[in-house]
Parts: C-alpha cells; sequence; structure tokens
C-alpha cells in the first residue's frame, strides 16, 4: 500500500511539472513580440547589387545562381512582395529559400509575404533560359537584363539580373516524338563494306553543314558525323562546343579539316579553332571530361589540324587505324590540348605526324600510341601536369600490343620519333615504352627528357647511352614552365630545354608556336624560351 502510494505521488508531481511547463512555454510566447512580423521598409541588405549569370547560348539553361537577402534589424519583417519587373515574361526563374511562389505563370516569377526573421536572411536562387530570336532579329548576341523588386512604393528596392545570350547553329540528332527514342549513327565500323548500326547517338552532317565559320558559334549534341568522300572544314576563328557525351566523327574515307591561323591577340585567339564544351560560365572554363571525342575513325583520310586549342574533353582526339598508309591519318600542328579527363591523344595503331604541339592536364596520358603504329613528334611540348586525381600512366606511352578475347596478345610494329621535344610532368618516369613484339623502332633526339628510376633505367628500352634510341638527351632538368599548373606552357630563360635542340629538326620547323623564329641553337618544345621575369 505504501508503494502504491509513492508511485502515484510521484506521477502526480511529474504531470505537475509538465503542466507547469507547458503554461511557462504559452505565457513567454504571448510575451514575445518576435513572431508578430511587420512589413519590411525598404532595408533589406543583398549580397551584391547586381547578378551577372554570365553567358548563356540561346535556348540552354544557365546554371543556377544564387542572390543573399539580409534583414539586420531586430524585428521579424514580412516583404509584401518579392517579382521580376519583367513579371510573367521575363525570361529568368526565382526561388526563394525552397519556394517557387505563386501558381501558374507566375510561378518563379512574383512572391507574396515572403517572411524574414530578425538578423537572418534568405537566399533566391536565379537561373535563365533566354530565346534571342524573342530579343533580337539581327545580333548574333544580346544582352540580357531584369531587375528583382523587393516591396513596392517608398519602400521598393531591386536587385539588376544581368546576361549575355549568344545565339549558334546546333547540330543535333533527331527524336521520335512518340518514343523518345534518340536517332543513332549507322555506319561501317569493321571495314567490311556493310553499314552497322550502333549505339552512338547522333547523325550524318548535310552537305549544307560541312563549313564551320566564324559567324556564329556551333553547340553540338550527340555525334556530328563526316560521311565518306565528304569533308568537314573549320574556318578560322571558328568556334565549337560541345554538350555532355558528344562530339565529331569522321568515318571511313570522309576527313577533317581544322583550318586556324596565327592569331593577333594571344588571349583572344581570334583566329585560331576553338573546340571545348558548352557551359559559358567561368566555373567551367577548365573542367575536364565535359564532352567526348573527336574520333578519327578506320579508314578516314587525310585529316589536318592546324592552330587549334581542343579542351575539356574525355579524350580530345582518338584515331585510329591506317598506320600503313604512306600518308600520315593525322598531322597536327601549332596546336594546344588541355584538360582531357582521360588521354590528350590516342592513337591506335594509326599514324600522326606533330609539329609545335602542346598537351598537359590529362587524366592518363597525355600522348598514347598503342598497338603500334607510325608516330613523329617534333619540337613538341608533351606535359602532364593532371592535378585531380591520381593517374596511372605518364605523359607519353607507347606499345605495340592488344590482348585479345581469348587473352592472347597480338602485336602490331611500332616506328616512333621524338625530335626536339620536351616530355615532362608532376609524375615520374614521363615516358614509358611497352614492347611484347620484335618489331620496335623508337628513338628520342635532343629533348628534354623526365625519367628517374633506377629500376627501370638500363633496361631493354632505357639504356639511355645507346645513340641508336637516345641521341643527345637532357633528363630531368627543370623545364622552367610558365605555370604548368594554369596550362601555360611558355619556358623561361633557366630552362633545361634551352639551346638542346638540334638545327636539323628546327629547319623542318623555323618558327615556334607564338610564330617566334628558332635561334641557331633551338630550344626543345613547342616554345623557344622568353625572359619570363620580363614579363611580369
Amino acid at each position: 500500500m505504501l508503494y502504491f502510494y509513492l508511485h502515484q505521488m510521484r506521477l502526480l508531481k511529474r504531470y505537475s511539472l509538465y503542466i507547469l511547463g507547458i503554461l511557462v512555454l504559452l505565457f513567454w510566447s504571448s510575451c514575445r513580440e518576435d513572431f508578430v512580423f511587420t512589413p519590411s521598409t525598404g532595408e533589406l541588405v543583398f549580397e551584391r547589387d547586381t547578378v551577372y549569370l554570365d553567358t548563356v547560348f540561346t535556348n540552354i539553361g544557365s546554371s543556377t545562381y544564387n542572390l543573399k537577402v539580409y534583414n539586420r534589424s531586430n524585428s521579424d519583417i514580412v516583404i509584401p512582395s518579392i517579382r521580376l519587373e519583367e513579371g510573367t515574361q521575363s525570361y529568368y526563374r526565382l526561388n526563394v529559400d525552397g519556394s517557387t511562389g505563386l501558381d501558374g505563370d507566375q510561378e518563379g516569377k512574383i512572391f507574396e509575404n515572403v517572411e524574414l526573421l530578425a538578423n537572418d536572411s534568405l537566399f533566391i536562387f536565379i537561373e535563365t533560359t533566354v530565346n534571342i530570336q524573342d530579343l533580337s532579329q539581327s545580333d548574333t548576341q544580346f544582352l540580357y537584363t531584369d531587375r528583382i523588386l523587393f516591396d513596392a512604393g517608398n519602400n521598393q528596392q531591386d536587385v539588376d539580373l544581368v546576361t549575355l545570350v549568344k545565339d549558334a547553329v546546333f547540330i543535333f540528332p533527331a527524336r521520335d516524338p512518340e518514343t523518345g527514342i534518340v536517332e543513332t549513327l549507322k555506319f561501317d565500323t569493321n571495314g567490311d563494306g556493310n553499314d552497322e548500326e550502333t549505339n552512338i547517338q547522333g547523325r550524318f552532317l548535310s552537305d549544307a553543314e560541312l563549313v564551320f565559320t566564324n559567324e556564329k558559334p556551333y553547340v553540338i549534341y550527340g555525334y556530328a558525323a563526316v560521311a565518306e568522300n565528304k569533308t568537314l572544314e573549320m574556318q578560322p576563328g571558328a568556334r565549337v562546343h560541345f554538350h555532355r557525351d558528344s562530339g565529331i566523327l569522321v568515318t571511313s574515307g570522309g576527313s577533317l579539316h581544322i583550318n586556324g591561323e596565327l592569331s593577333d591577340d594571344s588571349e583572344a585567339l581570334e583566329k585560331e579553332v576553338i573546340l571545348q564544351g558548352d557551359r559559358l560560365e567561368p566555373f567551367f572554363e577548365d573542367v575536364p571530361g565535359q564532352w567526348g571525342t573527336i574520333w578519327l575513325f578506320n579508314e578516314s583520310i587525310n585529316n589536318q589540324i592546324n592552330y587549334a586549342t581542343i579542351k575539356n574533353a574525355t579524350a580530345a582526339l582518338l584515331v585510329e587505324g591506317n598506320d600503313q598508309d604512306l600518308n600520315d591519318k593525322l598531322v597536327i600542328t601549332n596546336s594546344q590540348i588541355y584538360n582531357s579527363s582521360a588521354f590528350g591523344i590516342l592513337g591506335r595503331a594509326t599514324s600522326i605526324s606533330a609539329e609545335n604541339l602542346i598537351i598537359n592536364s590529362s587524366g592518363q596520358s597525355s600522348f598514347a600510341g598503342i598497338v603500334g603504329g607510325r608516330y613523329n613528334l617534333t619540337h613538341c611540348t608533351i606535359a602532364n601536369y593532371w592535378s585531380n586525381s591520381f593517374r596511372e600512366f605518364p605523359s607519353l606511352l607507347f606499345n605495340d600490343f592488344i590482348q585479345v578475347e581469348d587473352a592472347s596478345i597480338v602485336t602490331n610494329p611500332l616506328l616512333a620519333r621524338i625530335n626536339n621535344c620536351i616530355v615532362y610532368g608532376n609524375d615520374n618516369p614521363e615516358f614509358i615504352l611497352s614492347q611484347a613484339g620484335d618489331d620496335f623502332d623508337f628513338k628520342f633526339s635532343h629533348s628534354l627528357l623526365r625519367f628517374n628510376n633506377a629500376n627501370l633505367e638500363g633496361t631493354p628500352n632505357y639504356m639511355f647511352d645507346d645513340p641508336e634510341t637516345y641521341d643527345n638527351n637532357s633528363f630531368n632538368l627543370d623545364p622552367d614552365f610558365e605555370n604548368p599548373f594554369a596550362n601555360i606552357l611558355r619556358i623561361g630563360e633557366a630552362s633545361g630545354a634551352n639551346g638542346i635542340g638540334s638545327t636539323e629538326f628546327s629547319n623542318q620547323v623555323p618558327f615556334d608556336i607564338s610564330n617566334t623564329q628558332r635561334s641557331t641553337d633551338p630550344d626543345a618544345g613547342a616554345y623557344e624560351s622568353v625572359d619570363l621575369e620580363g614579363d611580369n
């Protein structure tokens, strides 16, 4: 009985404390004025007075930008309205702290009675998609503006919105309106003369699309393919942008001619041909892997690239086949390849000739010639200062074999000449020669090479004192690149590449990539050295 009595007393005490707590909370809440929202008085504080949404292509949505709005007062306030000045006609869309605002055509455009606590803030997220044809029928670019208006009358405040919209030529495969299936390419994939269906989304370029000019940028969705006996020509100053998983495919008998020229402005590169992703915001400027590849398919012919910058691809150039032809499958000169998430150039049993070529920052190798082939690199800078993740392969890789389905090894002859080049990077060693067959012919001449591996040095293919394979090279000296992690690979006067080149090869390439005449004691690599300190 005593136990029951004590138990009941404890329960009563707990219940009384619970009731008391509820009463105190109700009393305290009724006394607080913080939960009474008063209308704003035009004293909001903004993170910035203008939001620049950078450059977008017509009809392609922008990235999401944000604006922070502060209530610096000690009172909880309600903002009667937040709206776009152009209202429902605006090309901008807003989201205010997770809310899309009013319903219907006012969604994302108009918000009412937005509460903001004392000394607190809210986020406004901003996007845009603009059709330039609705703005101007003549301009290829248009500065589109609007304003976010906070409140009205004497209390009204505003923040400007600014976007540069560019017109473009869009190339994309058809989509079946009923099934939603996207058109895929069909072509001869194995050289047997029969076209096979592939799973590569894209379409063949029409005759009217085979010349890319500098009048408008080109935006490619899927793979733009070049058919047999057709040539895709890119004229000086052309700008080509690829969507995710997109690129160019040159099929059997087709050709690619990128005909850039030396630019007057080394920053604007107004005469170079530039190929990159389709996101123009500064954040994407150097992001690798934004698009696929330029695929020079087996049996494509006479491919030429001059004064081009190719950046932010998965494998910038994938070159296959034709290693037995007298003419090179690809001739690439005065060009730069940066920020490839896998390979800068990947050649498979092919033939490539390169002069004044710069490759840097590749997730695997900057230049790889695999399954044999013929490769002639003269005055090239093959560097790799990849910093996004671990990379397994060196800047330069050659091998002469492939492992087929039954695990057997098939070899193919390799012929490689690396003359007056720089092969360097932030790993070691920066070139590997992997041989399985008997016909493996290579030679490094008058080049600056990074290789410091005691386990390999002195073994076959790494006998650096053998003049038949290594002729007057320099090893492990600082190339004195200006800023390799920013893809600026000019060399200074302290470079280990200075004066080590041979006139035998510089006479073939008398001017460097910036059109500076090479001296009688030429430097290795794509650049002649300059006084970098004098430029600062």
